[in-house]
């Protein structure tokens, strides 16, 4: 019998299977990641893999959702890749139905699609702006609405979007990326406590810096550079793995009072000031 509150007067003998084991336990779960072929979701998908969750890898670009779920299925586990543009409702009940289709249920969702700009904010296009807010936002939007409305009819769920430290206070250069991201962060707040009561916990991840080589090129100069890490008090940039901790707590009954929550990933990078 594991040592808990309930049985804090009796001792009895340890299970063999260790304690966190079992806590953080989400072996034979089915996860739905979009944007799962990307540089940050990618990790999470195989993180979640080798914890023992079937995946569904989607993505905008087939082939990139197809690499990532070979390579999960070449080390023994289970996964398929489906396209999507998370724009679509259709195409988001579309890929619910495949999911269930080919493992039965869907219990963890990651909303991890969405693109960025280093527009400056007096060009910004009218397109370019709508262009980000609806791969971020509404594809967010439409993943919870889908899978949120099945995660609510079986009374089970976890959904864990994508904040960003741009959610606020904004960082430069990322106008319409901070605005979508700050919108994020308040859907993921409303649903939480819309879905409190019915077995569906929403939360988000708020990843600090982990440039992509895009990011580099688009957004990180030397200066900027030297202001990044020099607010980040680990002084470095994250790497993907890094998120997997959060994502698999927040995916098991080790995080089941947990709703609504932002968990900053970032070194640090929110709590500096001077």
């Amino acid at each position: 019998m594991a040592l808990g509150r309930k049985n804090e007067e009796h001792y009895g003998e340890i299970e063999t299977m260790s304690y966190t084991d079992k806590l953080f336990d989400i072996q034979g779960q089915v996860a739905v990641v979009t944007g799962g072929g990307g540089y940050l979701c990618s990790a999470m998908a195989i993180g979640l893999a080798n914890a023992g969750v079937k995946v569904a890898v989607l993505d905008l670009r087939l082939e990139k959702a197809q690499f990532v779920a070979d390579e999960i299925i070449s080390a023994g586990g289970e996964a398929i890749a489906l396209a999507i543009d998370v724009t679509s409702k259709q195409q988001h009940i579309e890929s619910l139905n495949a999911v269930l289709d080919k493992f039965g249920g869907a219990n963890i969702l990651v909303n991890g699609a969405g693109t960025n700009c280093p527009t400056p904010f007096f060009d910004l296009s009218l397109e370019e702006w709508q262009g980000v807010m609806e791969s971020q936002i509404t594809g967010t939007f439409l993943g919870c609405q889908v899978f949120g409305e099945y995660m609510v009819k079986e009374q089970s769920g976890s959904i864990i979007n994508i904040s960003s430290a741009s959610a606020d206070p904004p960082l430069s250069k990322a106008f319409t990326y901070s605005v979508a991201k700050a919108g994020i962060k308040n859907l993921t707040q409303n649903l939480a406590r819309e879905w409190a009561t019915d077995g569906v916990r929403v939360n988000a991840i708020r990843p600090g810096f982990l440039p992509t080589e895009w990011n580099q090129k688009n957004f990180i100069t030397k200066e900027r550079e030297k202001s990044i890490l020099g607010h980040t008090p680990m002084n470095r940039y994250g790497t993907p793995d890094e998120l997997i901790g959060a994502i698999i707590w927040l995916a098991s009954d080790a995080s089941s009072f947990v709703t609504g929550a932002e968990i900053a990933i970032d070194g640090g990078f929110s709590c500096m000031t001077i």
